[in-house]
């Protein structure tokens, strides 16, 4: 596929002079529940606030901020606050401003990898951190962590009633081979456990063979060659069996990476369009997919952006029965602008649009069939009765 490099966050800034576009979500302060990677990247969140995608003019509110960011430069001041205050004051709901460090990590994530422990966790109802998932072959699993785990405290630090993001914080770290000392109880018995950061890699795409000759493919988020590794399972099942693409919880990533993974089951033709500043351009899926292996994709509320445009194209080209929940429903396009002190300001500069023309921000994709509880189970029913594609 041509075209610049699309991602979501975590996000990139893109090289040279090509334009970069934003598919994403923002951390939000005041969401009590969720489900994070204690290493820093994002599983399952929604932003607090209105639902419905500000956008901005053509342009200008992007040079308000460039423009605020070089005057507090050429002042003494810190280019960075000056960017936040015009972010703010432009009321563009996903615009935002990230350090140069921060774009370094979201870099890293979206390459698959990450440096850290190797835990996933969530905050409970009661302000409780808890473990929800340990990394296969991690500091945190060599050194027994176990799911359901509760995390106490980090390098000393109490961490229950704090937010998530504030524990991420905490956790992560530059290099591999730093320690981090965690405080964990299980039941009745708390202890202490020092661990050393590594290098790991992010597992985005899990494949699994259901009874009755259903392939399951998770994708918790759009990393690079997650694409690839989406269109490998599908041409590696055996031939009569449906697949279940479960994009419950993905909250986005690379797009070129979703349209990889759309092209697993179409054979060329359009993916999505989107317009950047009133100017129209479209992504395409690549030739040779399967086009008649029976598909259901599984969604809900956590499913955005990039996961969004892959659920909203195969619904439109009659490629999936979708089943689930209403997706969250982002949509919006985000340039990306590094200012003078290395830290990068986005803001948003257009929308995408589903193969057949809807419109994805503040709206979400309703499935073909709702559910919540069982949902898994519905979409096992219902690929049951989609017939043999041999």
């Amino acid at each position: 596929m041509s075209g610049p490099e699309l991602f979501s966050r975590p996000r990139r800034f893109g090289r040279g002079a090509a334009l970069t576009l934003v598919f994403a979500s923002v951390l939000a302060a005041g969401v009590a529940t969720g489900s994070w990677s204690v290493d820093g990247r994002k599983s399952e969140q929604q932003p607090a606030g209105s639902a419905t995608g500000a956008g901005i003019g053509a342009g200008t509110g992007r040079d308000e901020v460039t423009d605020a960011a070089a005057e507090a430069m050429a002042d003494g001041k810190s280019p960075t606050q000056a960017a936040e205050e015009a972010v703010s004051r432009s009321g563009d709901r996903w615009g935002a401003v990230y350090s140069q460090g921060e774009y370094k990590e979201f870099e890293q994530e979206l390459d698959g990898q990450y440096t850290g422990v190797g835990l996933w966790a969530r905050r409970t109802a009661d302000g409780r951190i808890e473990v929800a998932k340990v990394g296969s072959g991690s500091p945190a699993a060599h050194a027994g962590v176990r799911r359901g785990d509760r995390l106490d405290a980090v390098d000393g630090r109490p961490v229950t009633g704090r937010p998530v993001t504030e524990v991420v914080s905490l956790l992560r770290g530059e290099h591999a081979g730093t320690a981090v000392r965690l405080g964990l109880a299980r039941g009745t018995r708390a202890w202490t456990e020092t661990l050393r950061r590594a290098n790991l890699a992010t597992e985005s795409v899990t494949v699994s063979h259901l009874p009755g000759g259903t392939v399951l493919i998770k994708v918790a988020a759009f990393t690079k060659g997650s694409g690839q590794r989406v269109r490998s399972a599908v041409r590696g099942a055996p031939r009569r069996d449906g697949v279940i693409l479960d994009l419950r919880g993905n909250s986005g990533g690379l797009v070129t990476e979703a349209v990889t993974a759309a092209s697993a089951f179409l054979d060329g033709g359009l993916v999505a369009t989107y317009d950047v500043r009133g100017r129209q351009r479209a992504l395409h899926a690549q030739r040779g997919g399967d086009t008649s292996r029976p598909v259901v994709a599984l969604v809900d509320s956590g499913t955005m952006s990039a996961a969004e445009l892959l659920t909203g194209a195969l619904q439109d080209r009659g490629r999936a029965v979708v089943v689930g929940s209403k997706t969250f429903g982002k949509g919006s396009v985000q340039m990306p602008s590094r200012l003078p002190d290395g830290s990068v300001a986005e803001l948003t500069v257009g929308h995408y649009r589903t193969p057949a023309g809807r419109a994805v921000d503040g709206r979400g994709i309703t499935p073909d069939l709702e559910a919540e509880e069982g949902a898994r189970q519905r979409a096992e029913t219902v690929l049951s009765g989609l017939g043999d594609p041999s």
